[in-house]
């Protein structure tokens, strides 16, 4: 075969794109990478090795599946549009390697296609995510707790920022404290809007998400934990004792709440976005046990 240029080019985006009368849908956030040298930065940043399985998710017309494809022992990329279907079969049939399945990777049960597929081996997700639904899929795949190593994914700046976020920053919120609970957040690194067709009004970021053998803290209840960190930031302006009162309304009164705090010893009139994780935990678990 003769040699091709990588499909993360702007001539070969556009021949493939041509070739198939592809037009963008909106609606499902699609932003195709342009640049080639920046997929190969990130594939090395997430440390994909001849070993790896790795798990995809919207490969759109491969580009970044095919980066993949040269670095790892196998791929499983999942796409939602059925459009793309064809379109992934011609630009990826040099690589034996990757499977594309049509599913909505928040309707899929992702840990039964790693067991499946990746039975012995270490497992990553590397993915250039649609920008409208990237939260719910990163909370999907943290709160599946799947078995993989980490999680490397090129996603709004902005998103990228509140996940590391630390506290008492505009960015920090219930968002960080979920990944901060599963993970190790870093921006490993930025990326311009001019590496991407159609360009988004964004800029973007690489975020790596390592995996915690375990969490940084001990919680009663994990549903309740992340729901009580909800709660706390529900109105931003307001203060931890409003914002909690609010939430337990009808199960607890503000003298009770005034109690609890008092014995973990967190001030009522902070603000949620002032509270670290282990915070959070201690306040969790002390309502949980009242309100059991």
């Amino acid at each position: 075969m003769e040699h091709q240029k990588p499909i993360a080019t702007p001539s070969r985006t556009k021949e493939i794109l041509n070739k198939y009368g592809f037009s963008f849908k909106k609606s499902l956030g699609q932003n195709f990478m342009i640049d080639s040298n920046i997929l190969e930065k990130l594939v090395t940043n997430a440390g994909v090795t001849g070993a790896a399985g790795v798990i995809e998710i919207g490969p759109g017309i491969g580009a970044l599946t095919e980066q993949l494809a040269k670095q790892a022992k196998e791929v499983l990329a999942f796409e939602i549009d059925q459009r793309l279907l064809p379109v992934l079969e011609d630009t990826l049939s040099p690589y034996s390697n990757v499977s594309v399945i049509h599913q909505d990777i928040l309707k899929t049960d992702v840990t039964h296609f790693i067991k499946e597929r990746f039975p012995d081996q270490e497992v990553k997700v590397v993915a250039n995510l649609p920008y409208y639904i990237t939260t719910p899929i990163l909370m999907k795949l943290l709160m599946d707790q799947l078995p993989i190593t980490d999680i490397t994914v090129l996603i709004q700046k902005e998103v990228a920022e509140r996940m590391s976020a630390q506290p008492n920053t505009k960015e920090y919120g219930s968002l960080s404290i979920a990944v901060q609970y599963y993970t190790e957040a870093r921006v490993v690194m930025n990326v311009p809007k001019s590496a991407f067709m159609p360009q988004p009004n964004v800029d973007s970021s690489v975020l790596q998400l390592k995996m915690r053998k375990e969490a940084p803290v001990y919680v009663e209840n994990e549903s309740f934990f992340f729901d009580l960190v909800q709660a706390s930031f529900g109105q931003r302006r307001k203060t931890l004792m409003n914002n909690l009162s609010r939430h337990f309304k009808g199960q607890m009164s503000k003298d009770e709440i005034s109690a609890i705090l008092d014995k973990v010893q967190i001030d009522g009139r902070r603000r949620g976005e002032s509270l670290s994780i282990e915070e959070f935990a201690s306040l969790a678990n002390g309502l949980y046990t009242y309100v059991n």
